[in-house]
């Protein structure tokens, strides 16, 4: 028995090896196969983080190829007129397609002054409207009125147009419109701010309109930026004692003040280049006038009703002029918003 186990010893051992051999073998295998797919799968992985940021790198080149594009275009189509009348385009009112004089004056007064008395108005009422539904609105009642600033952000501006011809221009020409022109006569300067027939259309009923317009835009982003203050703060503050006028000064405006700013520059974005609209209540009449009951025109205006019949390169050239300045007023206008944001969040930080 002894001699038989001395025989099958060296056969089971050299069993075991072929054993552990196999075992080890595919145990080899199996480590190549897994570094193989970690290998595909790392392939894969860096070939789509390429492909991304190909696509977004592309994707930021092309808004800066077709902003280029524009302005080029721009200047280009305006060279003509530039050339024709120099800086008297800018300084002139005189708008006349039968003899080819033209001036950019009274459009660009129109923009700037219907902007800015539908800022003027919209942005004290937007935060109003902001800080009750965020301070001071019961629940049930936050809902309604939020949805209803919303679908005034969703009418089309034409319909604002069409309604402001034909249901407030005559309602402020029977009613607003003599209320000031009476209440105003003889006082200096606002009695030639307010001076004029009451005509129902004309630059005070443009601004009027715009401000409803932009109003949703102020009201929706300043309630966002009031509802992101920290309840914390709010809930120290009270517990100090202040009422809810001090928490809205010292807690919610001081925090949320850069999102109100950007919130105020888009609506005077959208301000300032509103067509159709304004081109239905301005008058589009081609004076500059110290009445704001008077009419005038912008320059948006200006380029919608006169572009399809425009006659002869010069009155091309012009009306693409006009467009190039409102560019370079919004630009500008942008620009300045965004240095003073960078200064408040430099202040801040």
């Amino acid at each position: 028995m002894m001699a038989e186990l001395k025989g099958r010893e060296p056969k089971v051992f050299e069993a075991g090896r072929k054993k552990l051999a196999d075992i080890a073998l595919s145990g080899n295998a199996e480590a190549s196969v897994a570094a193989t797919s970690r290998t595909k799968i790392l392939r894969r992985l860096r070939f789509s983080e390429m492909v991304f940021r190909h696509l977004t790198r592309a994707a930021a080149i092309l808004v800066l190829i077709i902003l280029s594009g524009v302005i080029i275009a721009l200047i280009k189509g305006s060279l003509p007129a530039l050339q024709a009348f120099g800086f008297d385009f800018l300084i002139q009112a005189r708008w006349n397609p039968v003899t080819e004089k033209f001036g950019a004056l009274a459009p660009i007064y129109g923009t700037l002054v219907t902007s800015f008395i539908a800022m003027l108005i919209a942005v004290p009422l937007g935060l109003l409207i902001a800080l009750f539904l965020t301070e001071l609105c019961p629940m049930w009642l936050r809902r309604p009125i939020g949805i209803a600033i919303e679908l005034l952000a969703g009418i089309p501006s034409i319909i604002y147009g069409i309604w402001g011809l034909f249901v407030f221009a005559p309602f402020l020409q029977r009613t607003l419109q003599p209320a000031l022109i009476d209440s105003f006569d003889n006082v200096p300067f606002l009695g030639a701010l307010f001076a004029g027939p009451p005509y129902g259309i004309g630059i005070l009923t443009a601004s009027l309109i715009l401000a409803i317009m932009v109003l949703p835009f102020i009201t929706s982003i300043s309630r966002d930026v009031f509802e992101a203050v920290p309840p914390v703060l709010r809930e120290a503050a009270y517990g100090v004692g202040c009422t809810t006028w001090e928490v809205v000064r010292h807690v919610v405006l001081p925090f949320a003040r850069v999102g109100v700013i950007g919130g105020v520059m888009l609506g005077l974005g959208r301000a300032l280049g509103e067509t159709m609209a304004v081109t239905f209540v301005i008058g589009n009449a081609h004076k500059v006038s110290a009445s704001i009951l008077a009419p005038g025109t912008t320059i948006s205006a200006t380029i919608a009703n006169e572009f399809t019949e425009a006659v002869g390169d010069l009155y091309t050239s012009s009306l693409i002029a006009l467009g190039l300045i409102l560019f370079v007023i919004t630009f500008i206008v942008l620009a300045a918003a965004r240095f003073l944001l960078l200064r408040l969040e430099k202040r801040v930080g």
